[in-house]
């Protein structure tokens, strides 16, 4: 058997368990509010999130260009295959050490994180490769710092508007309403989610398939690359994050059915507007500074800032941490590649 397809097949492998873990460990951005208001049983809002995740994937192709063309350059060739290997399997590790300890932090980071620091192991090596720092400035860095900054602010508004508008409404029958509506938000959540991060996975199979000489440019996404990509996130949500889903949906705040539909509705509408626009932004941050905004609106001490504290802190980390554990990785593969 042809040494590049098996290299080229080995990474296709590696990406889709990427893509499992990626579903599983953020299956919190799209129900944990849900579940926790009660407004849908935990399997119903995973089947539900995992319907989303797959529809959502279909949408994403603009973030899947920039992930496949836009953070890393590197020729074509069978060593290249080798540098995408260790940087998915860097964001793994990274996934897998965060939801073991509950910790919501970003499978985008982390993929990111991961390809950079094996393109860096490479070229300190003295491999080709380039680490493209003024797309990464541009559509990673100034999109992770806004976001949060966005989904907190506009959390902050719209419950402060959600509080104007029903302020002489019955407590009971607005919980109950909202509740119906935190159905549509959620759905929303999950589409979203799936236009994020269905797209990162389908970007790095198209990168494989590039730099094994397989297609001739890093924008063109085969039919069954989103096919596959949208199945196995889909199948990951479904399997559900319990860790994660605990914490973004308690540990953060308690959170009330109006509180969880202004937390949802504007994460999905700034996941919508980024993945138009081929920005790819966390999932993660953006829902969780949306819970965090909401529950500022009632009084500060209602967010348990030591728990977003550490989370803020994971958020940092992930970056540099999944870069190192890539670094590491690509040191172990190099032979095999």
């Amino acid at each position: 058997m042809d040494a590049q397809f098996v290299a080229v097949f080995a990474v296709i492998v590696v990406a889709l368990v990427f893509d499992y873990t990626n579903g599983f460990h953020d299956a919190a951005n799209a129900i944990a509010t849900s579940v926790s208001t009660r407004a849908l049983s935990p399997r119903t809002g995973l089947l539900m999130a995992a319907i989303g995740n797959f529809v959502g994937a279909h949408l994403g192709g603009q973030v899947a260009k920039t992930v496949g063309s836009g953070i890393v350059d590197l020729p074509t060739g069978i060593a290249s295959l080798g540098i995408v290997f260790a940087g998915v399997v860097g964001a793994i590790s990274w996934n897998l050490i965060t939801w073991y300890f509950g910790i919501p932090s970003s499978s985008s980071h982390a993929l990111f994180g991961g390809l950079v620091g094996a393109t860096l192991g490479s070229i300190w090596l003295g491999h080709d490769g380039e680490v493209l720092w003024t797309g990464i400035l541009e559509k990673v860095i100034v999109p992770m710092v806004a976001s949060p900054l966005v989904g907190f602010l506009l959390g902050g508004v719209m419950m402060l508007a959600i509080m104007w508008i029903f302020r002489h409404g019955n407590p009971r029958k607005l919980n109950r309403g909202f509740r119906y509506a935190q159905t549509v938000s959620a759905a929303a959540m999950s589409v979203g989610h799936g236009m994020q991060d269905a797209a990162k996975t389908m970007g790095i199979v198209v990168l494989a398939l590039y730099a094994g000489g397989y297609q001739d440019n890093t924008t063109h996404i085969p039919e069954w690359v989103f096919l596959a990509s949208s199945t196995v996130l889909a199948l990951g949500t479904y399997s559900g994050g319990w860790r994660i889903i605990r914490t973004l949906g308690r540990k953060v705040i308690d959170l009330d059915p109006p509180q969880g539909f202004a937390a949802e509705t504007v994460a999905s509408g700034v996941l919508f507007t980024t993945s138009q626009l081929g920005l790819p932004i966390s999932t993660t941050h953006t829902i969780t500074s949306a819970i965090m905004g909401v529950g500022a609106t009632k009084r500060l001490s209602a967010v348990r800032w030591s728990v977003a504290g550490n989370i803020v802190v994971a958020w940092i980390l992930t970056f540099p941490a999944a870069a190192l554990i890539a670094v590491v990785s690509y040191l172990v593969v190099r032979p095999l590649f």
